[in-house]
């Protein structure tokens, strides 16, 4: 039996236990993850610091560090998360809806988990914390697939959580961490079918779309973030330099960050240069079209539509000025990646024809994308967030990783 299959093997073991524990059960286990957190923090931060200490040598960008970096804020932020979660209504069980039929059926629809979920993601490692707990409270077990960047802590925060898990009774291996980081490895776990149920990966584009060309298993697509915020001939200027700005640079590593700024040719001389000046104060990179560059000048690179379809990741935008909200329109068709765009506008006429023709999971009006995020809707934690239309869309919640199962009660009726 190969590794992965023992991985396979382990979940499944675990699945029952796991899908049928009380919803108590299910919070004692969060509730020691979380203590464990904050009791093993040093340990923590120290396995994290040696990833740190790698991601420098192999010269990855500080914006990618700042994803990998764990520190007491970030592992209290981790513990609260759980917390928060705790609160929440445990969904399984759940009954959705009910009738009776014309033949006495009575038919009820519940939710249950979805079985055993392979997350396949890069940087972060918080995503290890925040994933594994959001299975557990929905009754899934998980086997997480971290990229190699955060191996050690990875590992580290892994091990804390299956010893919590069995503290509160359930098995370790409700949560497995693989700690091989081999492209075979993956591959493996993207075609384990017969253990995994639903593979979701978080990242970049190209892992993304790697996971869905190799794997066998069915794929929930997530993260890939080409976000626009298109400023309106009619738009508040001072809010769209704070709408841009924070959706570039709040937090320019994470996929609801901002990497196309459209501008109506209305208001460019006067909001170019006002945002412009905002980007300067972090050292933000600007592409633009040839109407950007004659506004701000000689140091705007020329944009090109590989710049308009790339998810920089980083302090880097792209610019363009546009005709019409129906040329930003276009624009935001041909180069979003369906995650979240927004439109800074006064004109209630423009807002309702942004909202209805742009095809995004969230489609903001006067609001930074920012909020594209299970606990900014109010869902708590997120596995991720969906760019696709099955068999979840937007911010991944609780409800997110159930299914559904019809319980149908007779008297002894036939067809």
């Amino acid at each position: 039996m190969s590794y992965t299959e023992e991985l396979g093997k382990n979940a499944k073991s675990a699945e029952a236990a796991i899908a049928t524990a009380s919803a108590q059960t299910k919070n004692d286990a969060l509730a020691a993850i979380a203590k464990a957190l904050i009791a093993e923090q040093d340990l923590i931060i120290s396995e994290n610091a040696k990833d740190l200490a790698a991601a420098d040598e192999n010269g990855v960008s500080k914006a990618m560090q700042d994803r990998l970096r764990l520190d007491e804020k970030r592992i209290a932020d981790m513990a609260k998360g759980i917390d928060e979660l705790i609160a929440m209504n445990d969904p399984i069980g759940e009954v959705i809806g009910g009738w009776t039929r014309p033949n006495g059926l009575r038919i009820c629809k519940t939710r249950v988990p979805l079985g055993v979920i392979g997350i396949i993601y890069e940087s972060r490692p918080n995503v290890t914390v925040d994933a594994a707990a959001l299975c557990l409270k929905a009754g899934n077990a998980v086997i997480l697939k971290g990229g190699k960047e955060a191996i050690n802590s990875n590992i580290c925060l892994g091990s804390i959580m299956r010893k919590a898990v069995e503290s509160a009774g359930l098995p370790a291996d409700v949560i497995q961490v693989v700690d091989n980081t081999s492209r075979e490895t993956t591959n493996e776990l993207m075609q384990l079918n017969g253990y995994i149920d639903v593979l979701i990966p978080r990242g970049s584009a190209r892992l993304i779309q790697a996971v869905v060309k190799t794997a066998t298993v069915p794929v929930i697509e997530t993260g890939a973030g080409n976000c626009h915020v298109y400023v309106d001939s009619s738009a508040d200027l001072s809010m769209a330099v704070e709408i841009a700005d924070n959706g570039k640079t709040q937090r320019p590593s994470v996929c609801n960050a901002i990497e196309s700024l459209l501008v109506h040719k209305d208001v460019a001389e006067k909001y170019l240069p006002m945002i412009a000046d905002r980007f300067k104060e972090h050292n933000v990179k600007i592409y633009g079209c040839d109407r950007t560059i004659s506004i701000l000048g000689g140091d705007i690179e020329k944009a090109t539509d590989t710049e308009y379809a790339t998810e920089f990741n980083d302090y880097i935008i792209a610019v363009k000025v546009v005709d019409t909200i129906d040329e930003a329109i276009a624009h935001i068709r041909r180069f979003s990646t369906r995650h979240s765009e927004c439109i800074v506008t006064s004109s209630l006429a423009a807002a309702e024809k942004f909202q209805k023709e742009v095809d995004a999971a969230a489609v903001y009006v006067n609001a930074s994308t920012r909020f594209t995020d299970g606990g900014e809707f109010g869902f708590g934690a997120e596995i991720g967030i969906s760019t696709q239309k099955l068999h979840a869309r937007g911010p991944m919640g609780l409800a997110e990783l159930t299914t559904v199962k019809y319980l149908i009660n007779g008297n002894g009726q036939i067809r």
